[in-house]
């Protein structure tokens, strides 16, 4: 409900379509203008497999903001948080709209070759032919690629660009009218080296364990669902602020597998220490030894839906197990919720729904 009221107060034009509030349609404003736009969530409200979709006018407004957009529905908790992103890209990409259409005096690009030269263009990964897109690489401490990329308007450099990159976390930068792009470059490696234990620790994770989800992590995923075992798995929500801290735990599994689990962190939960990785701290916690990628495949774990018989159902993977032990068939949610629904003998009390099992009737 706060989550209702926090998106009405955000865009009060946007309005829910249904009772279970999985399809929004309206307007989001921007600079004073009313854009139509259609947000639709799965049952499970993950937002990574919303669809969005909005006029041909927003979508050639947003064009070459696509894969940021596709980040932040990754990485964003919510659906109010996802909107504050979507304003914000809508803003930049206005003002870049209008910024094309300004003549740029001589001293625009007399100051931004200074600058790219003063910088070096071993650094530079793409310029575009207007010398209004600049996108600069970099690597951190641990060897890993950045980029960012720099939307210049037509001030620069009374004006800072805007700044697009993939971190967990906003990126602000700090600018003065007499600033250059190494000013930005050089806070740029310095937010990189304040996120490296960060992507440490789910480097280590990534690299060690079996990563159900996602897929193929972006820098600014926070979230990694680790396979313990057949249909039992660990969902992390990792502070990319305070790394070493525990994370967010939620395992998805039969009750039967979880349960154990659940009660290993509760009362070993005062032993966490900050001072080892985080990979380490789980296995202590909860007692157990992940499967390793050396000895175990991922089919291993991969097991497809006892409905669609697929595993992968618009980017997401079986997460709902029966909890009768003989059984343990996984499925997709929004697969169980569609099928419970259609049996007359399923019940459903608020937001949970009871049923058999689509596989073996228990």
């Amino acid at each position: 409900m706060a989550g209702a009221r926090a998106l009405l107060r955000l865009c009060p034009l946007l309005l829910p379509q249904d009772r279970h509030g999985t399809a929004y349609e309206g307007f989001v404003t921007a600079q004073g203008r009313d854009f139509h736009i259609r947000i639709l969530l799965p049952v499970d409200f993950q937002l990574k497999n919303a669809r969005i979709e909005c006029s041909w006018h927003l979508k050639k407004i947003l064009h070459g903001y696509r894969h940021i957009l596709k980040q932040r529905l990754h990485s964003c908790p919510d659906l109010v948080s996802f909107m504050v992103e979507l304003k914000t890209v809508l803003e930049i990409a206005l003002k870049n709209t209008q910024d094309l259409h300004i003549p740029r005096p001589p001293e625009y690009y007399s100051c931004l070759v200074r600058d790219l030269e003063i910088l070096g263009w071993n650094k530079v990964a793409y310029v575009d032919t207007g010398l209004t897109t600049v996108r600069l690489k970099a690597e951190d401490s641990s060897a890993r690629q950045h980029l960012i990329t720099l939307k210049l308007n037509a001030r620069y450099p009374t004006e800072p660009p805007d700044c697009l990159v993939d971190f967990p976390v906003p990126f602000a930068v700090s600018w003065m009218p007499q600033n250059s792009l190494i000013d930005i470059y050089n806070q740029f490696l310095a937010a990189l080296e304040s996120l490296k234990e960060f992507w440490d620790a789910l480097d280590e994770i990534d690299g060690k364990t079996w990563v159900l989800e996602p897929e193929n992590p972006t820098r600014s995923a926070t979230t990694r669902r680790i396979a313990i075992g057949n249909n039992v798995s660990v969902n992390i929500e990792v502070d990319p602020r305070h790394p070493n801290m525990l994370p967010e735990c939620y395992f998805l599994g039969a009750d039967h597998a979880v349960n154990p689990l659940r009660t290993k962190l509760n009362n070993n939960m005062h032993l966490w220490d900050p001072e080892i990785s985080l990979l380490q701290n789980l296995r202590e916690l909860l007692e157990i030894d992940f499967p390793s990628r050396a000895v175990l495949e991922k089919s291993d774990f991969a097991k497809d839906c006892g409905i669609c018989y697929a595993y992968r159902l618009e980017g997401s993977a079986p997460d709902q197990v029966c909890d009768d032990p003989r059984c343990g068939q996984p499925f997709h949610q929004a697969c169980l919720y569609e099928w419970l629904q259609g049996l007359p003998t399923s019940r459903q009390s608020f937001n949970v729904i009871f049923g058999e099992c689509p596989y073996c009737n228990k």
